[in-house]
């Protein structure tokens, strides 16, 4: 009994210790605790335009090659109505939680999802970070964090948990042009136009693709998703540089890995001929001239049947 009673007197400590750790020091002494509401990418304000969108024709899901890859000005101009539900370095297990959880009322006609190979071999600590500070707090948020069981993760959970149940952000407001960044309704982020200043044919790095398995678990769980809703879903490698993507040793591999779970996979990698540094604000991200080019490329696919 006392050692009960021991662990529930240092548990609620802990609580106490860390909401005042959180309120009350610079983010340079919190090493295991994130918690930054409105941060990069636009995630707070993506999460409440979602009521602004139903029935729309395509749900964008992915990492930052996703929100800021797929513009839905574009496909708007050829009669697609879109939804850019992408996050900073999102992996399945949040691509998963997000589909769960607004699937129901965007109710899409295809899910497009960006199929990063680094998505899946990374723990998923910074988007989950994000998802905790930026969307409402659940039972399925803890379900996430138990599968990564990641302290930051643990402890960044229970500080926002105190946020939501006291209603502390309740007054924020995200501003949609941050830097060089603007927010367009419907969760696309536009960077200023700016070009890749990095000439390299050879970044020296050479990765072998190993996927995680709890992030082979979601990625199984969002094909079931689909095929139970009867949704279409077409996965999408997103231009990177040509010496980001030559990183990878396995890129055969990962497309045939990709290619066997979907009927349309598709690399874009292959096919266009994109400028490393024309096209490119950095090494993984188009600039808007390298984004219009890659999505006018999909949506002639979709017009024509592939």
């Amino acid at each position: 009994m006392k050692i009960l009673q021991f662990l529930l007197f240092a548990s609620i400590m802990y609580v106490i210790f860390l909401i005042m750790w959180g309120e009350i020091l610079p983010d340079g002494l919190k090493k295991n605790l994130n918690y930054r509401i409105g941060s990069y990418g636009h995630m707070y304000t993506r999460i409440r335009d979602i009521q602004n969108y139903r029935d729309v024709d395509i749900l964008f899901i992915g990492s930052s090659h996703a929100y800021r890859g797929f513009d839905g000005r574009i496909f708007e101009e050829y009669g697609f109505t879109t939804f850019n539900l992408g996050s900073s370095s999102q992996t399945p297990v949040q691509s998963l939680l997000l589909l769960n959880r607004y699937l129901d009322g965007l109710n899409p006609g295809m899910i497009v999802m960006e199929v990063y190979p680094s998505s899946f071999s990374s723990d998923g600590v910074e988007s989950s970070l994000d998802l905790i500070a930026n969307d409402r707090i659940g039972p399925d948020t803890l379900q996430l964090a138990l599968i990564q069981n990641n302290v930051k993760v643990y402890n960044t959970l229970i500080f926002g948990l105190y946020r939501q149940v006291l209603n502390r952000n309740d007054k924020y407001s995200e501003n949609n042009i941050k830097d060089d960044d603007t927010y367009i309704s419907g969760g696309y982020v536009e960077k200023k136009l700016k070009h890749n200043n990095i000439n390299n044919t050879d970044s020296g790095k050479q990765i072998t693709w190993k996927p995680r398995a709890y992030q082979l678990d979601a990625f199984r769980e969002i094909i079931r998703l689909a095929d139970e809703r009867d949704i279409p879903l077409i996965l999408v490698q997103a231009p990177v540089t040509s010496y980001k993507y030559n990183e990878y040793t396995n890129n055969d591999e990962i497309d045939r890995f990709f290619a066997d779970y979907a009927d349309h996979y598709i690399n874009f990698n292959l096919l266009l001929d994109l400028s490393d540094q024309m096209h490119f604000y950095d090494e993984q991200h188009m600039n808007q001239e390298g984004v219009r080019i890659f999505n006018l490329a999909f949506i002639n696919m979709l017009l024509n049947g592939w």
